[in-house]
């Protein structure tokens, strides 16, 4: 269920909504004379859709590379390339 609040409460009770996002990990709609204007969220909620619109990114670029004929690397060429990253590092 969509947590709904109006302005108002963001301007006089701040502290509260910012509990409310803090505890709930949801993001908030604010209202504006009756219509939706503003999202509030934790920084923690940001972070992980941040995470997730990341990944999915990654994947449509997968996705679109294997459509195009690209075969990709095998395991054996990926763990490699992994030692040799860590070896470099060292």
């Amino acid at each position: 269920m969509p947590i709904i609040k109006p302005i108002s409460d963001l301007r006089n009770k701040s502290n509260e909504i910012s509990e409310l996002a803090n505890n709930s990990n949801e993001p908030i709609f604010i209202t504006k004379n009756g219509e939706g204007d503003l999202v509030v969220m934790s920084m923690a909620h940001y972070s992980n859709i941040q995470l997730k619109l990341d990944l999915l990114s990654k994947l449509a670029v997968a996705q679109k590379q294997k459509s195009e004929g690209d075969k990709g690397k095998t395991l054996k060429q990926v763990m490699s390339n992994i030692r040799e990253t860590i070896n470099a590092n060292r």
